[in-house]
């Protein structure tokens, strides 16, 4: 028995060992590319310094405390517009979804404001919320919105007719219904939007941000770069990539946990 179990263990060890190495391979060959390329001429090094060197600025900034400052006031924004989307849309999703009348009413204003990008309103928030916090919560607010209200709504609408009926069949008034039948399968998709959200949260802030912030990883890549601070400029893009990733991967789970009845 003992021996099965090892001889089992190895194909899975050199399996997963095989999913590492494709997952980090092609990051690998990126970074690799990435230093060699400044280093032997074929980019101009002052516009695209080597990784090692980015990685040696990324690691000042942390030191001094700037990176932090700039990654607090970004993640207090991001955060804040997409819990308030979220608190927002998933709730109209499933009343609009749900009911009939409630998406007649609304559905001509959804498709305008959907198509709608959220960049192209930037002044308009300004000019009606100012330079402060604001507009730019507002901003991401907006953006945030519409990924979770629309699957949301293409979830609710979705949700297996059978499910429905045999809940109903049982005796299940609407807020059971709502709450054991529909919710539930309703998470995937719901989790689909917010995913996208979490992405939309990111790309909007780094704009609201160069405009009237003092603050925020977007204010820092702005400034290093009127400031031709070129390797600051880097370190700030990678600190929004891997804020990014890790919001990604906390939504991920979160939708893991939330969806454990499907397994």
């Amino acid at each position: 028995m003992r021996r099965d179990g090892v001889a089992r263990a190895v194909p899975r060890t050199r399996a997963g060992a095989g999913r590492v190495f494709k997952a980090t391979a092609g990051i690998v060959l990126f970074l690799l590319v990435w230093e060699l390329a400044p280093r032997i001429g074929l980019v101009d090094s002052i516009f695209l310094p080597p990784f090692s060197e980015v990685v040696g600025t990324w690691w000042e900034l942390a030191a001094d405390g700037q990176l932090w400052e700039h990654l607090g006031a970004s993640l207090a924004r991001s955060l804040a517009g997409f819990l308030i989307a979220v608190a927002v849309a998933v709730p109209l999703g499933v009343v609009i979804g749900w009911y009939r009348v409630v998406s007649d009413l609304l559905n001509p204003l959804l498709e305008l404001f959907r198509n709608t990008a959220a960049l192209a309103l930037l002044p308009v928030f300004v000019l009606l919320l100012g330079l402060g916090e604001t507009s730019k919560v507002s901003l991401i607010v907006f953006a945030c919105t519409w990924p979770i209200l629309l699957n949301t709504i293409s979830g609710v609408r979705t949700v297996d007719p059978l499910l429905i009926k045999s809940a109903r069949s049982m005796g299940f008034t609407p807020f059971p219904l709502f709450y054991k039948v529909v919710l539930p399968a309703v998470v995937p998709t719901v989790f689909t939007g917010i995913r996208l959200a979490g992405a939309n949260s990111i790309l909007v802030l780094v704009a609201a941000e160069m405009v009237g912030a003092r603050a925020g990883l977007g204010y820092l890549i702005n400034a290093s770069q009127f400031n031709f601070q070129v390797p600051e400029m880097y370190a700030g893009i990678i600190t929004i990539s891997l804020l990014g990733l890790g919001f990604n991967q906390a939504l991920v789970l979160a939708e893991r946990r939330l969806s454990r009845w499907r397994a």
